[in-house]
C-alpha cells in the first residue's frame, strides 16, 4: 500500500506539475521534482537502517524541497509531496521533533501561498498550505500502533521462550522423580542381596552349611521384597491417580503389616502427585524400618486436616538381628526432594520418648 500510494504521488506529480523542462524555471521544477521523489520514495527505508540524526537531516530538506516546489511550479500537485512527507515525519521521528518539524513544514508552504511567492500562488488558498503538516498525526498514529505490534510479538516470542523453558524443566523434573522411584526400589535391596551373597560365599570357605543357607534364604526374601516394590512402583507410575488410603492399605498388607494403618479426619481426593509422592514415602520408611528394625512393629498414621495432609510412619526397635548393612543415603534425601518439589516439610530423627523409644518416625507434610 505504501510503495503504491508513493507511485501514485510521484505520477501524478509527473503528469501535472509544470512547466518542466531542461532550462530556466523548467529545469528548476524538474530538479524540485526529482528532490521530491527521492525523498518520498526513502520512506520504504527500514527505520533500523536510518540513523535518527541522518532522518531528520533528509526529512528536514524533503519540507524544504516541497515548500519550494509549490512556490516554483505553476501547476500541478506538488503540494501532496508535503502531505506525504509530513505524514511519514510522524512515523519516523519521535514526537517532539516531529511536532516541530510539521509545523515547520505548514508554515512554510502555507508562507509561500500567503505571500505569492511564485506563478502558481493563486491556484490554492494559503490556509491549504498550512494543513500540510496535518498528517503528522496520522504518522504518529502509526508508529504508536507499529509499536504496539512490536511489542505484542516480543511479548509472543518472550512466552514462547518461557514455554519451552518450563517444558525442559517439566522433563528434568520427571527424570528426578524417575530417579528416585528408581532409588526406592533397588538400591536397598540391590545392596542387601549383594551383601547377603558376599556372605554366603565367604562362609562356603567355613563349611558352616546352617550359616549359608540362613544367608541364601535372606537373599531369597530380599528378591521376592524387590520384586513386590518394583510392581508397586510400576503401578503408580503408569495411573494418573491412585486411591491413597486403599493403596497405602494394601502396601502395609503386603509388607506384613495388618492393620497398622490410623485414617484420622475425613480423607478427601488429592492430586495425583501428592498421592504418588505420598506412596513413595511410605515405601522408602518401610523398607527401611525393615532393613534397620526388622521384627519392629510398624504404625502408619495418615491424617486429613483443612490445610494439609501429613503421613507418619513410626516403627519400634528391631527384635531381630540387624545385619541389612549400611544404606546408600539416598533415601533420606529422595523423601526431602519430595516433598520439597510439593512445597511441604518433612521430619525424620529417632523416637526418643513414649513406648516406641528408640525407634525412627519419619513425617511427612503436604499443604492443600
Amino acid at each position: 500500500m505504501q510503495w503504491a500510494l508513493t507511485a501514485a504521488v510521484i505520477v501524478s506529480g509527473a503528469l501535472t506539475i509544470r512547466p518542466m523542462g531542461f532550462s530556466g524555471r523548467g529545469l528548476a521544477v524538474a530538479v524540485l521534482f526529482a528532490v521530491n521523489c527521492v525523498a518520498l520514495l526513502a520512506r520504504g527505508l527500514p527505520p533500523g537502517r536510518v540513523p535518527p540524526r541522518v532522518a531528520l537531516v533528509w526529512l528536514s530538506l524533503g519540507v524544504l524541497a516541497a515548500a519550494a516546489l509549490i512556490g516554483v511550479s505553476r501547476s500541478g500537485t506538488g503540494y501532496l509531496f508535503a502531505f506525504f512527507l509530513s505524514g511519514h515525519i510522524g512515523y519516523r521521528l519521535p514526537a517532539r521533533q516531529a511536532l516541530v518539524l510539521a509545523v515547520a513544514c505548514g508554515l512554510l508552504c502555507g508562507g509561500v501561498l500567503y505571500f505569492e511567492v511564485g506563478p502558481g500562488h493563486d491556484l490554492l488558498p494559503w490556509a491549504v498550505g498550512l494543513t500540510t503538516g496535518a498528517p503528522v498525526m496520522v504518522g504518529m498514529l502509526n508508529r504508536t500502533q507499529h509499536q504496539a505490534v512490536d511489542a505484542a510479538l516480543s511479548a509472543a516470542e518472550s512466552a514462547e521462550r518461557a514455554a519451552r523453558a518450563e517444558a525442559q524443566a517439566a522433563v528434568l523434573t520427571e527424570r528426578g522423580r524417575i530417579a528416585r522411584d528408581v532409588h526406592d526400589v533397588l538400591a536397598h535391596t540391590l545392596a542387601g542381596i549383594n551383601m547377603q551373597l558376599e556372605l554366603a560365599d565367604a562362609l562356603l570357605d567355613t563349611g558352616d552349611l546352617e550359616k549359608v543357607r540362613a544367608a541364601n534364604g535372606r537373599a531369597h526374601s530380599l528378591v521376592k521384597e524387590s520384586l513386590k516394590q518394583a510392581q508397586w512402583t510400576v503401578h503408580a507410575l503408569r495411573e494418573d491417580a491412585l486411591p491413597l488410603v486403599e493403596t497405602l492399605t494394601a502396601m502395609l498388607e503386603s509388607s506384613g503389616h495388618r492393620d497398622a494403618l490410623t485414617v484420622s479426619g475425613t480423607p478427601v481426593d488429592v492430586p495425583a502427585r501428592v498421592t504418588q509422592n505420598l506412596l513413595r514415602i511410605a515405601q522408602e520408611s518401610l523398607t527401611n524400618a525393615a532393613r534397620h528394625a526388622p521384627g519392629g512393629e510398624v504404625r502408619v498414621e495418615l491424617a486429613f486436616t483443612a490445610s494439609a495432609t501429613a503421613l507418619t510412619v513410626r516403627n519400634r526397635p528391631a527384635t531381630r538381628t540387624v545385619d541389612a548393612g549400611v544404606g546408600s543415603g539416598m533415601g533420606l534425601i529422595g523423601m526431602r526432594e519430595r516433598v520439597a518439589l510439593l512445597g511441604g516439610t518433612l521430619t525424620a530423627g529417632p523416637v526418643t520418648e513414649g513406648p516406641d523409644r528408640g525407634g525412627w518416625q519419619v513425617e511427612a507434610v503436604i499443604p492443600r
